[in-house]
C-alpha cells in the first residue's frame, strides 16, 4: 500500500512511527499501522462468495450463483474471530463476495468487537440503505469501503454488470455520511475508466470519502480473463500517478487522503515527484517507505482468510500454489507463526533473487519486487520480474 497523502504530509509522521514502532498492534493508531515492526497481520476476510453483482474484474469469481455451501458456519467464523483477537491482529476487513449478504455479519461483527478487534468493510455499497448504514455503525465496524469504478453511470455500471449500481453506490455514501460512518472510494484503474480518474477524485470528494484508494489490475479471480484487455501499460500508468500526485498535493489531507494499492513500485514515483518538487517532506517520506523494508505486505502484513477458511498470503496470491492452510485443520495462528510454512516463507524472504529488472533494479530496497502474484502469472515463476513496473527497460531502475 502507497500511502501518498502520508508521505506528501507527513510532518510528524515519522516521529509518531516510531514512537509506537514497538508497541503491541492494538495499542498503535490507525495510521501507523502499516508501518509497524509487529508482523500480526490485517486480516482480509472473504466471509461470503456470495454477490448481487458479477463484476468483471472480481478477484475472487463471486456472484449470484455462488451458494453458502462449505462457508464457514457462525460457530466456526467465532473461533477464528477468538484466534485473531488472542494473537493481536490490528484489523479484520470483512469482504467478499458481498459481506453483507452473510445473515450473521451483525453478530460476527458484534463479537469481534467485544473481543477488543478493530473492523472495517469492503463492500460494493448497492445494499446499504440508511437502515443498512445505521447497522454497520452500531455493529462496531469503523469503516466502509465503497467500490466506484466510474465517474458515469455508463462507465461503473459496466465493470458492476448491473444497470442502476451506480445510483445504488450514490445513494450509500449519502446513507453512511447520515449514519456517520466514516467511508471511502475503492476504484480499480483499468483501459476502460482511467480517462474519467480525475472526475472520480473529484466525485469523491463531493461524497465525502475520507479516502480515495486506487487498486490496479491482478490477474487472478475474473481479473484473470480480463487481464490482458483491461490492464494498463506503461504510457497510461505515468500519467494516473501524476495526477493522484498533483490531487493529493491539492487536497487538505484532513478531508481525503490517497493511497495506492498493488503495485509497490509506486512509491519510486512519490520519491521522485517529491524530490521534483523539492518537498520538505522528502527525507521522512523515505524514511517511513524504507521502514517497511521491501514494500508488498503479503504475508507479513497482510493475511487473507477466504469463505472456506483457507488461508493465503493476501486476498490476491489465490491460486492453488499460494495456499497456506486451512483453519479448519489448523488455527490461523498456528498458520501463521510456523517458520517452516513453504508459502510464507517465500512471500517473507526480502532477500530473494529476483530476474529480469527486478534483479538488477536499483530501487529494489524500496519496492521489494513488486508483486509477486503478477509475477507468477505472467510465467509461473514466482521470482521474474512484475511485469506491471513502469521503471525504465534498461535494468537500471531509473523511470523510463
Amino acid at each position: 500500500m502507497n500511502r501518498i497523502t502520508q508521505c506528501m504530509h507527513g510532518r510528524g509522521t515519522v516521529s509518531g512511527v516510531m514512537r509506537h514502532r514497538h508497541k503491541p498492534q492494538a495499542e498503535v493508531p490507525g495510521n501507523f499501522l502499516a508501518f509497524s515492526e509487529n508482523y500480526r497481520p490485517v486480516v482480509f476476510w472473504n466471509l461470503t462468495n456470495r454477490c448481487n453483482l458479477s463484476c468483471t474484474h472480481c478477484y475472487s469469481k463471486s456472484g449470484p450463483g455462488k451458494t453458502a455451501v462449505c462457508e464457514l458456519t457462525t460457530a466456526e467464523a467465532l473461533k477464528v474471530i477468538d484466534d485473531l483477537a488472542d494473537m493481536g491482529v490490528p484489523l479484520i476487513l470483512f469482504t467478499g463476495g458481498e459481506p453483507l449478504m452473510r445473515k450473521d455479519i451483525w453478530e460476527l461483527a458484534q463479537y469481534a468487537g467485544n473481543r477488543g478487534l478493530r473492523m472495517a468493510l469492503s463492500t460494493n455499497g448497492t445494499l446499504i440503505t440508511p437502515d443498512i448504514a445505521r447497522r454497520i455503525k452500531e455493529s462496531g465496524i469503523e469503516y466502509a469501503g465503497i467500490s466506484l469504478d466510474g465517474a458515469r453511470a455508463e462507465t461503473h455500471d459496466r465493470f458492476r454488470n448491473s444497470p442502476g449500481a451506480f445510483g445504488q453506490t450514490l445513494n450509500a455514501f449519502a446513507a453512511c455520511r447520515e449514519a456517520d460512518l466514516r467511508c471511502g472510494v475503492r476504484v480499480t484503474l483499468t483501459k476502460e475508466n482511467c480517462r474519467e480518474l480525475e472526475a472520480l477524485v473529484d466525485l469523491s470528494l463531493s461524497l465525502g470519502a475520507s479516502r480515495f484508494c486506487l487498486y490496479w489490475l491482478v490477474p487472478t479471480g475474473r481479473g484473470s480473463d480480463s487481464y490482458a484487455r483491461l490492464q494498463l501499460d506503461r504510457n497510461e500508468v505515468t500519467p494516473a500517478l501524476d495526477l493522484l500526485y498533483r490531487k493529493a498535493k491539492e487536497t487538505d489531507p484532513a478531508a481525503m487522503e490517497f493511497l495506492t494499492v498493488d503495485a509497490p513500485q509506486d512509491a519510486i514515483h512519490l520519491l521522485a515527484s517529491m524530490e521534483k518538487d523539492g518537498s520538505e517532506d522528502l527525507a521522512d517520506a523515505r524514511r517511513l517507505l524504507e521502514s517497511l523494508k521491501g514494500g508488498c505486505s503479503a504475508g507479513t502484513r497482510v493475511a487473507n482468510i477466504d469463505a472456506q477458511g483457507n488461508v493465503y498470503p493476501c486476498q490476491f496470491a489465490r491460486s492453488p500454489e499460494f495456499l497456506a492452510g486451512n483453519i479448519r485443520d489448523r488455527p490461523f495462528s498456528g498458520i501463521w507463526s510456523d517458520g517452516t510454512n513453504p508459502v510464507l516463507a517465500q512471500f517473507r524472504n526480502k532477500d530473494a533473487r529476483f530476474g529480469g529488472r527486478c534483479g538488477a533494479c536499483s530501487y529494489r530496497d524500496l519496492c521489494g519486487g513488486g508483486c509477486r502474484v503478477r509475477a507468477h502469472a505472467a510465467d509461473g515463476d514466482f521470482l521474474a520480474e512484475d511485469p506491471f513496473c513502469f521503471l525504465g527497460t534498461d535494468n537500471s531502475g531509473d523511470p523510463g
